[in-house]
């Protein structure tokens, strides 16, 4: 592919349109270079609020942005609906699905996906929730579910269709444990008026001692009790074992009978091949220098979740959330307009501005420095600052009304099953069901 029209410019070919690249590319619209955006979407969404999608709270299109509109006006960059399936460091381009480009300098953004930690069987049977489609995905699953739960007839047979469990205690599955637990309180029985709110069962399940556990002890004991107040069951210290799609077992023997399972229990790199194995470090991330590098290479950085940036201070790199993402893009662009410059460059020091998860109803957490807030002021902050993340203006209006009406209401999202949910055979079975039969 002629990816340089000519240029008298190099070339910067970024891999992914989440936070890190869009800062990224942002940041070098004024700089004496090309700029050639890849992403196998052709919008960014906001992650955080994935779990309102998936509980129907909102409406996909008001967490997503077209990147080609985020862009506009801006002239020194291209975009292309394309993944990246291998790079060539030696003779510096990248294979992907719309052919080979070369590059003179290799940004790669590919975020992080679910790490169901080699467990085949809980890898197709659960449910992640990384992107717009898996959340669709899980959304349209619950739904469906509880319809079948009305026709069935028994407690028994109902029972597997009106359990949500989450694995996983750290933000996302702490979030969508409250919405469910909102849905079951405020929610079932207006939509649902057969099925009683007491049947419907939510569990938060994790390994660890406590829930959001890189937050502070202030801010798990808060959600804790925000938690358990609201009816959730929490199995902590706990370590699942296997689940088939029915049955969730743990290593302690315990099984819950469930047909709904969210896996938020880790992430993992989304790493080329081409990268060389001594170069990955814990989770899948590619060892970066302190400038977001690719340690060997002199014109290849990482940045965000599949970059760890392996420093004495930052032996395991930095944590995989979006603040770290835009201030790497936002540095990587001085440091490239550097280097290009032939100046020096200037090591990436992260700033931690805080964390906040929201468990429901005026109930949140929030960690800004030595500043610990919870409940309905942590709850107005964290709106706050999710509403004016979110591209657009029309995502954030529509956005501010859907929890507005919300909150009025206490039943906003319309939760329609506009395409059904159907699970793909396990390996195993359609495997089986291709061999030939014999007498």
């Amino acid at each position: 592919m002629d990816a340089k029209q000519n240029s008298k410019f190099p070339l910067v070919v970024i891999v992914g349109g989440g936070f890190g690249g869009i800062e990224l590319a942002k940041h070098l619209a004024k700089e004496p270079v090309e700029i050639l955006l890849l992403d196998k979407h052709n919008y960014h969404s906001f992650p955080p609020l994935l779990y309102q999608v998936a509980t129907g709270s909102l409406e996909c299109e008001s967490i997503a942005f077209s990147l080609r509109k985020n862009f506009e006006g801006q002239k020194n960059i291209r975009f292309r609906v394309a993944e990246i399936t291998g790079v060539n460091l030696e003779n510096n381009y990248i294979e992907t699905t719309i052919g080979e480009i070369a590059y003179d300098y290799l940004v790669m953004a590919t975020g992080s996906t679910t790490n169901f930690f080699g467990n085949k069987d809980i890898e197709h049977y659960a449910m992640p929730m990384k992107t717009i489609p898996e959340a669709l995905n899980l959304r349209y699953m619950f739904l469906q579910n509880l319809e079948q739960a009305v026709i069935a007839p028994t407690p028994e047979e109902r029972e597997p269709y009106l359990t949500f469990v989450m694995v996983g205690a750290g933000p996302t599955g702490v979030e969508l444990a409250g919405s469910f637990a909102e849905l079951r309180n405020h929610v079932l029985s207006k939509d649902y008026p057969e099925l009683k709110k007491e049947e419907m069962k939510v569990y938060l399940v994790d390994f660890l001692p406590k829930v959001l556990g890189p937050m502070s002890e202030e801010a798990s004991a808060k959600a804790k009790d925000f938690l358990v107040n609201m009816g959730v069951d929490l199995l902590l210290n706990v370590k699942v074992a296997s689940y088939d799609g029915t049955e969730l077992k743990f290593e302690d023997g315990r099984v819950i009978r469930t047909k709904n399972v969210v896996w938020s229990a880790g992430v993992m790199g989304v790493v080329p091949e081409g990268i060389a194995k001594e170069n990955l470090v814990r989770g899948n991330r590619i060892k970066t220098d302190e400038i977001c590098r690719v340690v060997g290479t002199q014109n290849v950085f990482a940045i965000g979740d599949v970059g760890a940036s392996v420093t004495e201070a930052t032996p395991n790199g930095h944590p995989g959330v979006a603040q770290v993402a835009i201030q790497q893009g936002k540095k990587l662009a001085e440091n490239l307009s550097n280097i290009i410059a032939g100046k020096p460059t200037e090591p990436f020091k992260y700033k931690d501005l805080g964390s906040m998860a929201t468990i429901g109803r005026n109930k949140a957490v929030a960690d800004l420095g030595k500043i610990k807030l919870s409940g309905f002021f942590a709850w107005l902050i964290w709106m706050f600052v999710h509403l004016i993340s979110l591209l657009g203006f029309r995502n954030k209006v529509i956005t501010f009304i859907n929890w507005l009406g919300s909150y009025v209401t206490y039943n906003g999202g319309t939760r329609l099953i506009i395409r059904r949910y159907v699970r793909e055979a396990a390996p195993a079975a359609a495997a089986a069901a291709q061999l030939p039969k014999t007498d």
